[in-house]
């Protein structure tokens, strides 16, 4: 015990130690560096991007980094502190506590700035800045001689830019190909010289040979050359050669001949045994457990389609070209089909030319595959925070058996549990609940029922039929049980575009257990029984997204726009007046139960557009409508709108505001009475400005507004409904700020929101009717960017 208060004494004194006392004789202890000088800097992506890179190779962490930052520091080295109080143990705690805690002290020379503005010079000269200068001044601590900071400035002048770009040197064909794809080229005179953008562009102009026949051709058999001298004042005359000694098998065409297909065994057995399926030989050990017919639908790589003037391009019969002419493209395709079917653990795809002096032009294709594992078992516990703002503990178990029928279908059961409880307001924990599922899906990599011709589709789509059951119970209120089945079309035509279509959806509510507290909103609110009562909600739907992410490699900005329109009971209702029902009569049921009529359209749009390196805005527009008609004039409650939470109107709870005005009588009781708070119309806009901090952490500053009406008056929610003379005054205000710690593959979301305006006015009349600024303050955890 006596050592252990040494230790600790001794570990109290180094504070007052010197962080420098054991240096090595002649060197200088490295505190960070004082902030980049930027001259003449370029306004443009190139621009940034240049900075991005020679900061990057500049910044070096000192000792107590504050998150990795080079700049900002922690005011306690205690690590170096440590380093320099137990250095001198050898064994024991001491020793322990040294290995554990130490850091050891960044070095003036392990920084080495020579070397580094070395590395920052040929950057810039990489982005087209080649009188662009690097340099550093190093600052001696005035208390301490033996402690130092560095300064870098950096001089960007004025970039270059390309003035021509030509080729030669190719054959006929190569270059007629080359001046043909020259409209997407990289390197377009007027753009600023950038030595990534060469790269890319010859890859680009090797893919678009490959995809014309050239298997060997490589973006190594081009070069550059480039002159700064013919045209004076910052301009680069740019030539492309193939570099010396390049084969001439480069640039020949090859065309496809012999397919096979080979699959291991369970244990990559060599296959003892073959079938041939039209024309297709596949080889297999033991026992096929592939469809021959699906094989050859996933390899039928002559239903790939070149550009017309790509195929006239080469001088060939179109036929020939169209069809078996070797193609890049035609090959990634193949791949990705098969990667799509998720059964395979091994796929190999092998061009073998038929004699190795090359004077055939035909490459046989080999196709090597082995299955995965049968069945998967996958068990997850994690924390689910939603948008609704319920958080809590969840877990799930799923088993799924692949290739159900030798065609990649997989089929899987799903069991599924949680517990929630509310966050954002003081009287969260009043508001749990709890949720346990069970589905089963059946997944088949294609498009079925119905079959749209023999060749496989030119893009990813699934069919996916699922039936479940699920219960979730609110506390205090109601015990809601679902079942259900649908039977949804996936399928991605376009990298940007994506398709999801839903001909059949049938849910059974089924209200169990209500409260007390539930039958008195019930009595003030019929029009909640109406939307919580045992119902049956047949539905169709479609859902179109638009996402240009991918494509935003050279762009500020990008889009995301997703709308779904939903049509319930429609059809049901059209088969009842076949019957002899009219279309409007109320209450009709099937299987002796009410079913719901209704038609929904909800959209989103959102945007973002980079600043800068360190500065973003990102905006979001949502608008849903849910029209009830015929035999229901309430839609079910899952069906309606709410808004407020953690991916909301950040300065209110989730299901705290609306419909309208509406005001509870008892703003006390309402703490309680979240399910009062939903609509038929949805309006909401976000505005986020978006920066960066330090290292990992970036901040937000941000401006929320929406709403959630109803169409039709409700005496049980008075001030509900939507009129355009009470429209602005009825839109939920808020702002506030958040932290974000954006570790790439997960992103955690701190947000503070102050309310601005309240629709309902419980507390006071005027525009900013908040009764205390406490209780406009809402605070919400989540996960991943608001929108």
């Amino acid at each position: 015990m006596k050592k252990i208060t040494a230790y600790m004494t001794i570990a109290l004194l180094l504070a007052a130690c010197s962080t420098t006392k054991h240096l090595p004789e002649g060197e200088v202890l490295y505190t960070g560096q004082k902030a980049m000088i930027v001259h003449n800097p370029t306004p443009t992506k190139v621009g940034e991007t240049a900075i991005e890179e020679v900061e990057a190779a500049l910044a070096t962490a000192p000792n107590n980094s504050l998150l990795g930052s080079s700049t900002v520091r922690i005011p306690f080295p205690f690590g170096l502190w440590v380093y320099n109080g137990f250095q001198k143990y050898e064994k024991g705690l001491g020793k322990w506590i040294f290995n554990r805690f130490a850091a050891k002290p960044v070095l003036m020379s392990a920084v080495n700035p020579d070397i580094r503005i070395k590395a920052a010079s040929n950057l810039l000269r990489d982005y087209g800045y080649f009188n662009g200068t690097v340099s550093y001044e190093t600052f001696t601590d005035p208390k301490d001689s033996l402690k130092a900071k560095i300064q870098y400035t950096v001089d960007m002048r004025n970039p270059y830019v390309i003035d021509t770009v030509t080729f030669r040197d190719f054959s006929p064909r190569t270059q007629r190909i080359m001046e043909l794809g020259r409209r997407r080229s990289l390197i377009s005179p007027g753009e600023q010289f950038n030595v990534l953008d060469l790269d890319g562009e010859r890859t680009r102009i090797s893919t678009l040979l490959r995809n014309v026949g050239c298997y060997y051709f490589r973006p190594d058999y081009l070069t550059y050359q480039a002159d700064t001298t013919l045209v004076p004042g910052g301009h680069v005359s740019m030539r492309m050669v193939p570099v010396p000694g390049m084969p001439s098998v480069a640039e020949k065409p090859f065309y496809l001949g012999r397919k096979t297909i080979e699959i291991l065994g369970k244990n990559g057995e060599a296959p003892n045994d073959s079938v041939d399926y039209k024309g297709l030989r596949i080889y297999y050990h033991d026992k096929l457990r592939v469809r021959p017919n699906m094989l050859y639908r996933w390899t039928d790589y002559k239903g790939f389609r070149l550009k017309r003037q790509v195929q006239d391009s080469t001088g060939i019969s179109r036929q020939r070209s169209a069809e078996n002419l070797y193609s890049l493209y035609k090959q990634t395709r193949v791949q990705e089909r098969l990667g799509n079917v998720g059964i395979f653990r091994l796929l190999e795809m092998q061009f073998t030319p038929r004699d190795t002096a090359f004077v055939s032009d035909t490459l046989d294709l080999n196709i090597r595959l082995a299955l995965d594992k049968p069945y998967d078992a996958e068990l997850d516990f994690n924390i689910k925070l939603k948008s609704n703002n319920q958080v809590g503990p969840g877990a799930s178990f799923t088993l799924t058996k692949n290739n159900v029928f030798g065609g990649g279908e997989s089929w899987n059961v799903e069991l599924t549990g949680s517990y929630e409880w509310q966050t954002g307001a003081d009287h969260s924990s009043l508001m749990n609940s709890y949720e346990y599922g069970i589905s089963t899906s059946l997944v088949f990599p294609r498009v079925v029922f119905p079959r749209m011709g023999d060749r496989e589709y030119d893009f990813p789509a699934t069919t996916t039929f699922r039936l479940y059951a699920d219960q979730m119970n609110r506390a205090k209120y109601y015990k809601l049980l679902a079942f259900g089945g649908n039977a949804t079309y996936n399928f991605q035509p376009k990298p940007t575009s994506k398709h999801s279509l839903t001909p059949f959806r049938l849910t059974f509510n089924v209200l169990r257990d209500p409260t007390q507290a539930f039958l008195d909103l019930q009595a003030e609110n019929p029009a909640l029984y109406v939307s919580l009562r045992d119902q049956f909600i047949p539905a169709m739907e479609y859902t179109y997204t638009y996402d240009n992410l991918s494509q935003r490699k050279n762009r500020r900005s990008s889009h995301w726009w997703q709308t779904t329109l939903t049509s319930a009971g429609n059809l049901t209702s059209c088969i009842y007046r076949l019957a002899g029902q009219p279309f409007n009569k109320q209450e009709k049921q099937l299987l002796g139960v009410p079913f719901a009529q209704f038609a929904k359209l909800n959209s989103e749009f959102r945007y973002n557009y980079r600043i800068d390196r360190n500065q973003s805005l990102a905006a979001r527009v949502a608008a849903g409508c849910v029209w009830s008609y015929g035999n229901m004039l309430s839609a079910p409650y899952t069906e309606q709108f709410y808004i407020g939470g953690a991916n909301s109107v950040r300065a209110f709870a989730a299901r705290s505001i609306g419909p309208g005005g509406y005001a509870p009588a008892n703003a006390e009781t309402d703490k309680y009475g979240f399910i009062n708070h939903v609509g038929d119309i949805r309006l909401e806009a976000n505005v986020e400005y978006r920066f960066h901090l330090i290292a990992d952490l970036h901040g937000a500053a941000f401006l929320d507004a929406g709403n959630v009406w109803l169409l039709r008056p409700d005496a049980g929610r008075p001030d509900g409904a939507f009129t355009l003379k009470k429209f602005p005054e009825q839109i939920a205000l808020g702002t506030g700020i958040g932290l974000r710690y954006d570790l790439d593959f997960l992103v955690f979301r701190l947000d503070c929101g102050v309310g601005l305006h309240d629709p309902s006015k419980l507390y006071r009349n005027g525009y900013y009717n908040i009764g205390k600024f406490k209780d406009g303050l809402a605070l919400h955890f989540a996960i991943g960017y608001p929108f």
